[in-house]
């Protein structure tokens, strides 16, 4: 692991004269001990980030912050690999096809399309990067051939919702293989500093000159949290690249630091948030209590891709032929809820996982670490099957931003799980947020390159703008749906809940123990099946933790440490209920999103909308215009069923 360089850039004229500065957050962040300044601030060292700062012209100062080490991230543990038409026998309008029936028509056609056309040319970038794929040539060494022979003889494999093999991958460890490079050349660049154990911890946005909006991000607020001095970082731009919200969940596969803080960092900064009902779980995680966290451990989406087949573990007969005509290629929607009534049917907590009937030597040639993982564990994959259930996987909602990463604040962008591009849609398909991260980091790049520099744009520009024609055949095939606005209400954070006998001190209150309740709260309540009342019952809990918390008293000479943990737990108790809020909205099931109580599609297609926190957001004259053909939408209430209903406007 390389050790990343941790002073700061510095730059001239790195913020311009603000009118009006805003702050967010508790009384100790207004005080700071040190001002530091670049041109480029990335919140984020996963793939997203380290996409745009290597992306970056070099003659710009970039930071590059990571909340913990640097393999603290999702990108660093994702298995399956890269969607991207390769193979001569693809086309792009497949991929897009694929995408969009997996998004169960919540997709952006046109930023879907803009995206996954720059496939082959984000593997071709990470070739350059010296990333080693898998090739179908063993002995083959892709860095003696060109780029384009090295794409020739990639290896590609076929995972669910895909109609084809386009996943290149780098073993089944693709994420690590990917950011071990990335890192090596990262911590090597001049204009690069990477500051581990920084967390950033609110946005500064100003009052705007003469641009088309209210607001400008320039900069954050960040703790170092070995040190636990507080920094005031200034920029001229910021990237959000913070990763999803994984970690709200009791099993999960995302690290410890996913809690979307990203998310509310750019809501409470004057950002929409969109779809936040959706999240994705992934169908197999391993199934296995141990001291290491292994059922946190995934089952790549590739071994079914493969040939692995789901069983019960009683009958040890095959389920998925009940469910779906695609069987075990399904998307990740279907088979995670066809595992979940298998599951409360079966009392065993899990499902079987059967590789087995395939050759040795090609589980360990194809899935070397997954082998070795579970061998550790005393499963031997070449012989038995591997027990896995759902996890929490991925956030397919997110921060509202374009398919160049612009989101409603001038000067803030956002790219990989905590964008919402309109890429994934109501349910992500297999192996295209890595591909999101690259396509869209770079995209970031580029207009900064443009905005911050006289430099002609960068080197990879004629790259980045493929063929229109090419880009046209890609959407012929399909139609955009007219996307309506769903508004989610947002007057329970207001609320309040009715308290007996609240007197609770600062130690009876344990945090830890509270942010374990809420993650099985959340995993109970607002899991791969929901339902009105489980997620009235939830919201009314969250409400009443954060009242809860509220009352606690203050203690004035508390520590530091004390204050930041309430900060972080009030703020996720937040996340929380946006989550709740919006999924109560939705009145259907699509994707990702499955009501009981509503367990069909029952109105055309709706992006739920968060707005955001700040009082003048109706005042925004949006930069981005992410979601095509919006007619607006009133929300009402009907009084025998105080149920919200939609009344849309004639457009």
């Amino acid at each position: 692991m390389p050790t990343p360089k941790t002073s700061a850039p510095s730059c001239s004229s790195a913020v311009t004269d603000a009118k009006s500065v805003h702050k967010t957050g508790p009384d100790f962040l207004q005080e700071t001990t040190t001002t530091q300044y670049c041109d480029v601030l990335i919140i984020g060292a996963g793939l997203a980030g380290l996409a745009t700062a290597l992306s970056l012209p070099k003659q710009l100062k970039v930071t590059v912050l990571a909340k913990e080490g640097l393999t603290a991230c999702s990108s660093y543990y994702a298995q399956g690999g890269i969607a991207a038409v390769i193979d001569s026998q693809d086309k792009v309008s497949d991929h897009v096809s694929d995408t969009l029936i997996a998004g169960d028509g919540l997709c952006n056609v046109e930023a879907t399309s803009q995206i996954l056309i720059q496939g082959s040319n984000a593997i071709s970038w990470l070739l350059s990067h010296n990333v080693p794929f898998t090739t179908n040539d063993e002995g083959q060494s892709l860095n003696e051939t060109k780029i384009d022979t090295q794409l020739a003889s990639l290896h590609l494999t076929q995972e669910g919702g895909h109609g084809c093999r386009r996943v290149a991958h780098a073993d089944d460890a693709t994420g690590r293989h990917i950011m071990i490079r990335l890192q090596q050349q990262a911590s090597q660049a001049d204009n690069i500093s990477l500051l581990p154990f920084h967390e950033a911890l609110s946005l500064i946005t100003e009052d705007a000159k003469q641009t088309t909006t209210t607001r400008r991000c320039i900069g954050a607020k960040v703790i170092d949290t070995q040190t636990h001095n507080l920094i005031t970082f200034n920029s001229k731009a910021v990237v959000l690249a913070s990763g999803g919200l994984g970690q709200l969940f009791s099993r999960a596969t995302a690290p410890n630091v996913c809690v979307g803080d990203g998310i509310m960092m750019a809501w409470e900064a004057g950002c929409r948030l969109a779809n936040l009902e959706f999240i994705q779980f992934h169908p197999t995680g391993l199934v296995y209590n141990d001291e290491n966290g292994s059922s946190n451990f995934l089952i790549s989406e590739a071994v079914r891709g493969e040939g692995g087949l789901l069983r019960c573990p009683i009958s040890h007969e095959r389920f998925m032929p009940n469910y779906d005509t695609r069987e075990e290629l399904a998307p990740r929607d279907i088979v995670a809820r066809a595992i979940a009534n298998e599951i409360a049917n079966n009392n065993v907590g899990y499902v079987h996982l059967d590789i087995s009937h395939k050759p040795a030597d090609f589980i360990k040639q194809h899935f070397p670490d997954i082998y070795a993982h579970c061998l550790s564990l005393g499963i031997d994959i070449t012989q038995q099957p591997i027990p896995v259930a759902p996890t929490a996987h991925y956030t397919c909602g997110g921060v509202v931003a374009n398919a160049s990463g612009q989101t409603d604040v001038t000067g803030l962008y956002a790219a990989g799980e905590v964008a919402n591009t309109g890429l994934h849609g109501a349910n992500r398909l297999a192996s295209n947020s890595l591909l999101e991260c690259v396509v869209v980091g770079r995209k970031i790049a580029s207009q900064l390159a443009r905005q911050l520099t006289n430099a002609s744009p960068l080197d990879t520009e004629s790259s980045d703008n493929p063929d229109e024609s090419t880009l046209a055949e890609s959407v012929t095939h399909t139609k955009s749906p007219s996307l309506t606005q769903l508004i989610v209400p947002t007057e329970h954070l207001n609320s309040s809940v009715e308290m007996t006998d609240f007197s609770l001190s600062p130690d009876d209150f344990d945090l830890e123990d509270q942010l374990t309740s809420l993650k099985q709260l959340m995993t109970d309540n607002m899991g791969i099946k929901r339902n009105e009342a489980s997620l009235k019952q939830a919201l009314d809990q969250v409400i009443r933790l954060k009242q809860q918390l509220s009352l606690l008293p203050t203690d004035p000479v508390a520590e530091q440490n004390s204050s930041l943990n309430r900060f972080r737990f009030d703020r996720l108790l937040t996340l929380a209920s946006l989550l709740l809020q919006s999924a109560l909205t939705r009145t259907e099931s699509r994707g990702g999103h499955y009501r009981e109580d509503y367990p069909s599609v029952t109105h055309s297609p709706a992006t739920s909308i968060v707005t955001p926190l700040c009082s003048q957001a109706d005042e925004f004259s949006r930069n981005v215009k992410p979601i095509d053909n919006i007619a607006e939408l009133k929300l009402n209430k009907q009084s025998s069923s105080k149920r919200a209903i939609l009344v849309a406007k004639a457009s």
